[in-house]
């Protein structure tokens, strides 16, 4: 007969502490990238301090919190709460509703639409922890997402509770936590279906103990996939009966495109010691209206119509472009952000197929660049980097 069973014990990350003053990325810690619930410790305090409404099991903050969390507001005592996340309210709120019952979350969309930023910050917010993660590759392991085997334990004293390895889906069944799986349609189908008994049933079996591990009030997990990765490993119709799918799209506007990568640079710069995002915002509004165009095969007027290279021109990639442009502002120039500094990254950007995509940039550069009113210093920072 099957018993329920918690995984080995885990000894506790080590968190860094931050200054007070840590706010929207604004705390400084020895990590390059902090995790979620460490870069934005303070807000989640707050929150938590002033959240007066039902809290499902577990859960660190009320289903209202954990979306003023995401998208931005002021508390009752003046505190502010940077937006994480730019787009429909409602995409958040189904999200979030969505962890409260007991159907999975599947984010979706084309690569750079946040669906990795949104899946961490959603488990900061619910259970204090965005580090129950499981990568999905092409070689990700059924252990990856059950359990594995500590060998030497398992040699010397064969199956045994002290030789069993947890993975962070078993961990967050037994402690009712949150678990991530990033990439699900990267990892082969039959990895993927293991999730099906966990999703359906709530429990994993161990049928070398003869024992099982039961999900507690609070487990729920989220995973991510993009649009352009169906045909690799697509998802089964019973998997994905599994999953409640909330479809992250890109930003409906070119300001709200600006506004996402202005926030998201000035949080990267301010780890990195870069310039101030206020001084190149003609420069993030200028490779933004690049992808946008690129990408939608239209110049922002209407008037002239554009082929698409062949890489997604992604928010994302806008993000990386200007981030990079900043550091060489920063380094090898003035720390103004300038047209020669962003051209390099727009040019590695959008010619990935040398052949095919060389020649829609050198076509866009002629026919849209060079005739735009005031991008003379950008079509010429562009001819000399595509040389």
């Amino acid at each position: 007969m099957s018993v329920s069973v918690e995984p080995t014990p885990v000894e506790p990350r080590q968190k860094h502490s931050a200054p007070a003053n840590t706010g929207a990325g604004q705390g400084q810690s020895e990590a390059l990238r902090p995790h979620a619930e460490d870069a934005f410790a303070a807000e989640l305090a707050a929150l938590a301090a002033q959240d007066d409404r039902p809290c499902p099991a577990r859960w660190k903050l009320s289903p209202w919190a954990v979306a003023t969390y995401l998208l931005g507001g002021t508390l009752p005592d003046g505190t502010v709460i940077t937006p994480k996340y730019v787009g429909p309210r409602r995409i958040v709120e189904v999200a979030v509703t969505t962890l409260a019952t007991d159907r999975a979350l599947l984010l979706l969309g084309v690569p750079g639409t946040a669906k990795t930023w949104v899946s961490e910050h959603l488990a900061a917010a619910v259970s204090g922890d965005s580090t129950l993660l499981v990568q999905g590759t092409a070689g990700t392991p059924e252990e990856a997402i059950r359990y594995g085997w500590n060998y030497a334990q398992l040699l010397a004293h064969g199956p045994s509770r002290d030789a069993l390895v947890p993975s962070p889906v078993m961990r967050a069944m037994a402690q009712g936590m949150t678990a991530r799986v990033e990439e699900l349609t990267r990892i082969p189908a039959d990895v993927q279906d293991t999730l099906i008994t966990i999703l359906s049933e709530k429990t994993l079996p161990i049928p070398e103990l003869g024992q099982e591990v039961q999900a507690v009030r609070g487990f729920n997990l989220i995973a991510t996939a993009n649009d352009r990765d169906r045909g690799v490993n697509e998802l089964s119709s019973a998997l994905r009966r599994r999953f409640n799918t909330v479809v992250l799209p890109l930003p409906e506007t070119p300001e709200a495109e600006v506004d996402i990568v202005s926030r998201r640079v000035g949080q990267i710069g301010r780890s990195l010691d870069l310039p101030a995002v206020p001084d190149g915002v003609d420069e993030i509004r200028r490779v933004v209206t690049v992808f946008r165009e690129l990408r939608d095969g239209v110049t922002t007027d209407g008037r002239t119509k554009l082929k698409s290279p062949s890489g997604t021109l992604s928010t994302a990639e806008a993000i990386s472009v200007v981030t990079g442009g900043l550091a060489l502002a920063a380094h090898f120039g003035d720390g103004v952000l300038r047209a020669g500094d962003v051209a390099a990254g727009v040019l590695g950007a959008v010619v990935r197929d040398p052949a095919a995509d060389r020649v829609i940039w050198q076509e866009y550069l002629e026919t849209v660049v060079r005739e735009r009113d005031g991008w003379k210093d950008f079509y010429r920072a562009c001819r000399e980097m595509s040389a």
